[in-house]
């Protein structure tokens, strides 16, 4: 068996810069025009951009004067590393790499990566719809007991008896068994 080695094939962070990321981000949140995250309002205004980071729109509602920019209320939100590390970590927790081999990638502490996979399975969570189950169901391959419906106290003496001590319960009775002998 070959060991497994850690070598970087392709630098992933220099494939993308802040500003794809940002116009992704902008493009999966708002399909249909950007909308106040307070009000839902779609009377947005751009106002200016970050300082830190010049490719981060800021926005204000007027409707209900608001401000937001692209990542507020979301898990991106408050955080200082760069939008591309995240999408980043993103793709490789799709590609189900460990936290180990995530922080090896990007260059970071596996205990940064952790809360950082952390945030993004919350935010991902946060985001999933409620599974509403309707119409005809099939199931297959079902192991059903039985002989015990109607009789819940059959279950309870079963139970007991396989709980491990050899003694039958008071009531309980064993199979019959044959003893012819083999001719």
């Amino acid at each position: 068996m070959v060991p497994m080695t850690s070598t970087r094939l392709l630098n992933l962070s220099a494939l993308l810069d802040d500003a794809k990321c940002f116009a992704l981000v902008r493009q999966h949140r708002w399909p249909d025009g950007v909308h106040c995250p307070s009000c839902g309002s779609a009377g947005v205004a751009r106002h200016g951009r970050d300082d830190t980071q010049p490719h981060r729109q800021r926005y204000r509602c007027t409707a209900c004067t608001a401000r937001f920019d692209d990542l507020s209320g979301t898990a991106l939100a408050g955080h200082h590393r760069p939008l591309r590390v995240w999408v980043l970590c993103l793709y490789l927790m799709g590609l189900n790499l460990s936290n180990r081999q995530i922080a090896q990638e990007l260059d970071l502490s596996v205990s940064d990566v952790q809360a950082m996979t952390e945030q993004l399975r919350i935010g991902l969570v946060a985001q999933a719809p409620v599974i509403a189950l309707d119409g005809e169901v099939e199931i297959d391959e079902v192991y059903v007991v039985a002989g015990h419906k109607g009789n819940p106290t059959a279950v309870a003496k079963k139970a007991a008896w396989g709980a491990g001590s050899r003694a039958h319960p008071a009531g309980a009775h064993s199979p019959k068994r044959s003893h012819r002998s083999w001719a």
